[in-house]
């Protein structure tokens, strides 16, 4: 029989997730299946969910298909309708080997999927490695308290829930023994961590432990941050230690305010904009990413010029551009909606103005000596998350030194220095 194989769509905590269901699969003895892992964040997310299902079940006709992931959550029986599929298990279901070992023996559609509010656990499961990867995943927290209007994740998560110290210090232990050369702390909201757990400590508090517990470790990376809960350790060590990439990617969502109250974003553009100075003040390599929206529902141009012009007033070079998507069920849905012809233009200026930044930034990099670790097929990663192609052999997880000589396809050359 066939291994299990997996399609991971959406979030780098979907991605960290897969690597727990793969090896839940495995003990269990699921085989002749493909494994679906969705995301729900917009209603094109759940339309290209859909369209892997079938893409799948055309290539492997002969094989099971398990959906699970914040999709299968929120629209379990729609995905369970779905003639393609066999059965559907929901996001605390995936990472319960339990549920594993009934899908291995399970001969008729089932779905299984549980109020995703009632989960009290805290988050995390081991994984000893990822392959060969220079880059590791590592789970912190899951889930979400917070309700932006336009969101559906936390319908999808749940309530939000920390993994112990001594847990994510102990993985990121046995990732770093593994030869991951780089880590990434993963979640829905991580800047949120620590709040459901004894003494309520804060997410500086655990990337200050994994610093000094995991020596060992070449780069910490922190995935989407929300701004407003950065806590003044957190800050410190973003701005003064090295072994902290020089890249943060914020959960923007807008550079207006109005639509900033409207989204129930707890930022303005004013403190957004103030952040990102204070740290480039204090750690002038650092690049920054953003989650932007576009044709938020009341949104004008006047306001939407605003999402545009922070781009260069923070300083951003990393966008992912996110067209509205009125999901059902939350309160955006029943606001007053844009033109979807307008959204889209509004996403595509949006994403112009976002390249542009990302090749200024490149652009820079030319000429200068930087430090990379090498991933697979060639490619490096610098600390502010620029990809480069680099001209000479080496190992997975080889720590360069390299000069960058050019920019081709949107990606760096660089040669060793």
């Amino acid at each position: 029989m066939a291994d299990a194989d997996f399609i991971t769509l959406g979030c780098r905590l979907n991605a960290a997730e897969s690597e727990t269901m793969r090896r839940l699969a495995a003990g269990a003895g699921v085989a002749d299946a493909v494994i679906v892992n969705t995301c729900a964040v917009t209603n094109e997310a759940v339309r290209s969910a859909r369209q892997r299902i079938r893409r799948a079940k055309r290539e492997r006709p002969d094989a099971r298909i398990i959906v699970t992931g914040c999709a299968a959550q929120t629209e379990a029986q729609s995905f369970a309708e779905m003639p393609e599929v066999s059965a559907v298990i929901g996001n605390q279901e995936k990472l319960d080997a339990a549920q594993w070992a009934a899908l291995a023996d399970a001969a008729d559609d089932i779905i299984r999927v549980n109020d995703i509010m009632s989960a009290r656990e805290t988050a995390g499961h081991m994984i000893d490695g990822y392959g060969d990867r220079a880059r590791a995943f590592l789970q912190i927290q899951n889930g979400c308290d917070h309700r932006c209007t336009f969101c559906i994740i936390p319908y999808g998560r749940g309530n939000s829930r920390s993994a112990p110290v001594a847990h994510v210090v102990d993985q990121a232990r046995k990732l770093v023994e593994a030869g991951h050369r780089e880590l990434v702390l993963t979640g829905v909201d991580i800047t949120s961590w620590g709040a459901d757990l004894d003494g309520s400590p804060r997410l500086g508090g655990l990337v200050s432990a994994l610093l000094d517990r995991v020596p060992a470790l070449y780069r910490l990376r922190l995935s989407s941050i929300d701004g407003a809960e950065i806590d003044d350790e957190l800050f410190e060590r973003i701005t003064g230690d090295e072994r902290v990439a020089p890249h943060l990617h914020l959960s923007l969502q807008s550079g207006d305010n109005m639509i900033l109250k409207r989204m129930k974003r707890r930022h303005s553009r004013e403190q957004a904009i103030d952040l990102c100075q204070r740290v480039r003040a204090a750690r002038p390599d650092v690049a920054f990413g953003a989650d932007i929206i576009a044709g938020f529902p009341t949104e004008t141009e006047e306001m939407f010029e605003n999402s545009l012009a922070i781009v260069d007033e923070a300083g951003l070079s990393w966008l992912h551009v996110f067209p509205f998507s009125p999901r059902q069920g939350t309160p955006a849905a029943r606001m007053p909606q844009l033109p979807r012809e307008e959204v889209k233009a509004r996403a595509a200026r949006l994403r112009a103005k976002g390249a542009a930044a990302e090749a200024a930034l490149l652009k820079g990099l030319i000429g200068r000596t930087e430090d990379a670790i090498l991933e697979s097929g060639g490619r490096a990663r610098l600390g502010n998350f620029a990809p480069v192609r680099v001209t000479a052999p080496g190992q997975v997880g080889d720590i360069l030194k390299l000069r960058i000589t050019g920019l081709e396809d949107g990606v760096l050359t660089g040669a060793p220095a």
